[in-house]
């Protein structure tokens, strides 16, 4: 498959980073502290700003309060944090301006994951430090395309959650969707456009004003 765009949004955790076996370790932590069943909060948390988890599962808590420890806890809690497949290969292919990252995590938690993988920290960035509503509504991504001076529909979103899916496609944004931490079928019913087993299997070369982006379909 080949597709052309100018610009492109990544997610950050299960796109370009593995921090699945921390995010489930600190959301675990949270569930069984406040005596949540943790396999169903870490499904609702996962994609999301972790605010917004904790607002509709804690609703009369100090919610700030709450998500400063889980940011907290998450910083800290980076030692098994890696690169994905594919994903340090892809980074390098693409010039500064044509690509951002578009995370439901803070600022300060998506920079530190960045650098425990190696990976680096890009001039585009949204974080949850940026925006008033995260995913999936579609102000994350729009913003995203806004901080490569681009159009939405100009760009491709890649994720890995169905929250974000939903929010780059509300956004006019086509998504490839990696199933990493999701089954196909989920992604697709999310509205994914296509769907690969990770960032491996994705090519990037310049062609004119344009980006070419080559890969294989599951």
């Amino acid at each position: 498959m080949r597709i052309e765009c100018r610009g492109v949004l990544f997610d950050l955790d299960g796109v370009l980073v593995d921090s699945t076996p921390a995010v489930e370790r600190v959301w675990t932590r949270w569930a069984e502290e406040h005596q949540l069943d943790a396999r169903s909060v870490v499904k609702q948390a996962h994609g999301r700003p972790s605010i917004a988890t904790i607002r509709e599962l804690l609703p009369h808590a100090d919610h700030a309060a709450e998500d400063r420890k889980v940011e907290r806890w998450e910083i800290e809690d980076i030692a098994d944090v890696v690169a994905l497949p594919g994903a340090a290969e892809l980074l390098r292919t693409l010039p500064e301006s044509r690509w951002a990252v578009v995370t439901s995590g803070t600022r300060a938690l998506a920079t530190a994951r960045l650098r425990a993988a190696g990976l680096p920290v890009p001039q585009g960035f949204v974080t949850a430090n940026d925006i008033q509503n995260g995913k999936p509504h579609p102000e994350p991504y729009l913003l995203g395309a806004k901080r490569l001076a681009l159009r939405a529909e100009e760009c491709v979103a890649i994720e890995d959650a169905p929250a974000g899916i939903r929010a780059a496609r509300a956004a006019g944004t086509r998504v490839i969707a990696v199933r990493t931490t999701t089954e196909a079928a989920e992604l697709r019913e999310s509205g994914a456009d296509w769907i690969l087993a990770d960032l491996s299997r994705v090519s990037a070369h310049p062609n004119g004003g344009c980006l070419a982006l080559t890969f294989t379909e599951e």
